[in-house]
């Protein structure tokens, strides 16, 4: 029983490209990347980081291919899990073509940087025999030399030409399975390059604050650049850039698209900030919670509510709610209903019984 949200989000229709099984753009769900950081030639690793960001909800992961045994690491790689890999390619033309023999689903290059139209058609060929396609990755901190000439410094108009013109180069090649991002480090040009890019073409754009930090800081960034731009209805998938581990990575990006309603996975916690009213430890029960129910990947609403101030209303719209009560008796409340009486020293063993019976029902449905 999830609370209506009072606005909708109008995402502009994009076209739609397979990265593998995920499809993006279109009508599709906006999904979630991360990036390994493992050395890719160590492959039980990579495998193993891969596993670990794919558990924790990632619909797609990057993994850098930077000389030729990691693009040809790819192979043994991809047999061993189940989530699209793109391969990351910079700068030189034939790791991108082994990547894609390898079984990459997408290659994430700059045309432009590439080199001359010989070894583009080479690496267009090796996608198009491959059924893989390609994400134009423009970057404010690695712009072409004329572009950064004619602008004297990254701006969204220069990220825009660099896209447009490096998507011009697949165009003429007649390749059109491609996704597009214009990254910056900087919030406002973020935004900026984004929103001209979006009238600019239809085709799926990836979403992204580059080197945005470590995890507090690039959090935060990234919740104001890509919010702000979900809000617009611009972006089909997105990836949070953290100085961390890239678990965290996926973490965040899908409550940036569980807040807004744009995606419903896990249980979606509603706790208050705790104070002297308090019935129980607060932020204690929900860290706990969070980690208990960690496993759960159905959309569940649960509230936890130190007090009967806000308690009561929180609980009426979430599917599973607690609100504090005196000397240890807190309320649970189902559906939004007033259910019993449930002691504090047993109250974080009924939530999770509750959460996990109700996920079982939903996933029975």
């Amino acid at each position: 029983m999830s609370i209506r949200p009072f606005r909708d989000i109008k995402r502009k229709k994009t076209k739609e490209i397979n990265v593998g099984k995920v499809k993006v753009g279109g009508n599709n769900p906006i999904s979630v990347q991360s990036m390994t950081n493992t050395l890719t030639t160590d492959v039980k690793a990579t495998i193993k980081q891969i596993n670990e960001i794919q558990s924790e909800g990632a619909d797609i992961v990057r993994v850098s291919c930077p000389d030729e045994p990691s693009s040809k690491a790819l192979k043994e790689i991809i047999k061993h899990v189940d989530v699209p890999i793109v391969a990351d390619i910079h700068f030189h033309y034939k790791r991108a073509v082994e990547a894609a023999v390898s079984g990459a689903s997408c290659l994430r290059i700059n045309p432009g940087n590439i080199g001359n139209i010989d070894k583009i058609k080479e690496v267009v060929k090796a996608a198009s025999d491959n059924d893989c396609s390609i994400r134009v990755g423009v970057n404010a901190g690695s712009l072409e030399k004329d572009i950064l000439e004619k602008y004297r410094e990254p701006c969204p108009e220069a990220l825009v030409e660099s896209a447009l013109r490096n998507i011009k180069i697949l165009e003429d090649e007649n390749f059109n399975n491609l996704k597009i991002s214009v990254k910056s480090s900087d919030v406002f040009l973020s935004i900026e390059a984004y929103r001209q890019l979006s009238k600019a073409t239809d085709y799926p754009l990836h979403l992204g604050i580059t080197e945005a930090g470590s995890y507090m800081p690039g959090s935060i960034k990234s919740s104001i650049g890509l919010g702000t731009l979900l809000l617009d209805g611009i972006g089909d998938t997105i990836r949070i850039s953290l100085s961390d581990n890239p678990v965290e990575e996926v973490k965040i990006g899908n409550e940036i698209l569980k807040s807004l309603n744009l995606r419903e996975r896990g249980v979606k916690i509603i706790s208050c900030p705790s104070c002297a009213r308090q019935g129980f430890q607060v932020i204690d029960t929900v860290k706990i919670l969070e980690k208990k129910l960690s496993h759960i990947k159905v959309p569940i609403t649960l509230s936890i509510i130190g007090c009967v101030v806000n308690g009561p209303g929180e609980a009426a719209m979430t599917d599973i709610g607690i609100t504090g009560g005196k000397k240890g008796n807190n309320m649970l409340y189902l559906s939004g209903v007033q259910s019993e009486k449930v002691v504090t020293s047993n109250m974080i063993e009924k939530i999770v019984n509750e959460v996990e019976k109700k996920a079982a029902e939903l996933e029975n449905k």
